[in-house]
């Protein structure tokens, strides 16, 4: 009894700080929609690495520097982004309040869950070395530091892993790691976390990669991917539909039984980028295929994919990428976009059989990896010494950066705004707009019934089992009596 008062208590303290929150997605067929209005949701991204992989490190990474990640949290509300990609991130570091600024700007993350560090991801050269529980203590730390937040989309279990030099064993490790992950998910989150890969564009053996994840698995249900991304950058410059191969690809991927985006595009051949397959991208005939895509980059690093540049004085400039990237989100039919469709989500999946499979040089065999007894022991009792994420309050700010255009001219209108309840951003003619997407949009804070400029969430004293079972959607969600009896109720 002493701990139900505990956490009655501590559910009493998250009521009197709550605020506004995204509203967590799901997946459904083959659309990623709302968990409370199962309105549809259409990824519009940014892969998000500042500094690239070699600015990452255990002491930091792209979500654990506030003062960046309040900066492009507003430079990403004025570009209509509702989505980041985060490839590198440490699990032991405090994420609160970078995530906390995405959430209250209606952004949404997906994040990868390896490291370019010692053993922090699969060898695809030799798998069975890697899949060990040095690595999984990385991969259950992401979840763990990460999945109370409700503006985490997803989790890639991979980063093209699978390619014609890959090992010939790799997809079925692969898939396994798949498995643990939604297996500790289903034991140590409260809310269902989808769980994907992103594949390489190699043509010749992506439909095997995408059938191979997509298909059910008798023996291993919990194996098969939630989503699947593809990094393409077949259209360069002014090119078409059909010379960049986007209709293939479209056709290709037109009987997915599970939501397909693009988890890299933008291809810098030619320059400056004009992003002109954006329209293509969200067009009628590949938004029945697609669920949209994730622009690559957001920063301007060594390979010149940067949208943004960051100055040796502290200053940035949006490059002319930016603008032009704007110009094309700008042309967006939102409403159509986001219009549900039943045919998306009434989709089955295939059981796995060897007729899937189309190339001699893939993997078509349906036994997966035994999952070691130290990964299990993981599962069944959660890692130890977990990381805990939590929103902390953010409120509407000015940027204390200088920002300049591509022509050197100062920007001063740049603002940070926090979001009313299950609002998304999403792009606009004239900047930034807003999605409502859940039934409470109408109050952002406690009982007030309208918006406070201030996004919060209780960071208590709840740790370990207890403070997860007030998973972000609840803390930051529920307000009011009804939504004290409601969040009462979830845990006596």
């Amino acid at each position: 009894m002493i701990a139900s008062y505990s956490r009655i208590f501590t559910a009493l303290c998250a009521l009197a700080s709550t605020a506004a929150a995204v509203t967590p997605l799901k997946v459904d067929g083959k659309d990623f929609v709302n968990s409370e209005s199962g309105d549809r949701f259409q990824i519009i991204g940014i892969d998000y690495q500042p500094g690239g992989q070699s600015g990452f490190s255990k002491k930091k990474d792209p979500l654990s520097d506030p003062e960046t990640c309040l900066r492009d949290a507003a430079l990403m509300q004025r570009l209509g982004i509702n989505t980041i990609r985060v490839y590198n991130l440490e699990p032991s570091l405090n994420h609160d309040k970078c995530v906390s600024y995405f959430n209250g700007a209606g952004i949404y993350m997906i994040l990868d869950v390896n490291s370019p560090l010692d053993n922090g991801s699969l060898n695809r050269g030799e798998p069975w070395t890697s899949y060990n529980p040095v690595y999984f203590k990385q991969v259950f730390g992401i979840i763990e530091a990460f999945k109370s937040y409700p503006n985490v989309l997803g989790f890639f279990a991979g980063n093209e892993v699978i390619n014609e030099d890959a090992q010939y064993l790799v997809p079925a490790y692969v898939r396994a790691v798949i498995r643990d992950m939604k297996d500790y998910i289903a034991k140590h989150s409260n809310r269902t976390i989808p769980v994907g890969y992103s594949a390489a564009d190699v043509r010749n053996i992506l439909m095997d990669t995408d059938r191979y994840f997509e298909c059910n698995m008798k023996n291993s249900t919990s194996s098969q991917a939630d989503f699947f991304g593809l990094n393409s950058y077949s259209w360069c410059g002014k090119a078409s539909y059909k010379s960049s191969g986007y209709d293939v690809l479209t056709d290709d991927f037109s009987n997915s039984t599970m939501p397909v985006f693009f988890s890299e595009y933008g291809c810098n051949e030619v320059k400056p980028r004009v992003f002109t397959e954006v329209q293509a991208l969200y067009g009628e005939e590949m938004t029945q295929a697609f669920s949209g895509g994730l622009v690559y980059e957001w920063t301007e690093e060594d390979n010149e994919y940067g949208l943004i540049k960051e100055n040796k004085n502290g200053s940035v400039s949006l490059l002319i990428d930016y603008s032009n990237l704007q110009d094309q989100f700008s042309k967006l039919d939102m409403d159509r976009i986001e219009s549900s469709n039943s045919s998306q989500t009434s989709v089955k999946r295939e059981e796995c059989s060897a007729d899937l499979i189309t190339s001699k040089k893939f993997l078509n065999a349906w036994n997966l990896p035994t999952r070691l007894d130290s990964i299990n022991k993981y599962i069944e009792n959660g890692l130890p010494n977990k990381p805990f994420g939590s929103l902390v309050s953010v409120s509407s700010t000015s940027v204390p950066v200088k920002i300049y255009d591509h022509n050197g001219k100062e920007i001063t209108d740049i603002k940070y705004e926090v979001l009313k309840n299950g609002e998304v951003n999403k792009p606009s003619a004239t900047g930034t707009s807003t999605s409502s997407t859940s039934s409470d949009s109408s109050s952002s804070s406690g009982s007030s019934g309208s918006s406070t400029g201030t996004s919060s969430a209780s960071t208590g004293t709840a740790t370990g089992t207890n403070a997860a079972s007030m998973n972000g959607a609840s803390t930051v969600l529920l307000g009011g009596v009804s939504g004290f009896f409601m969040l009462l109720a979830s845990i006596l």
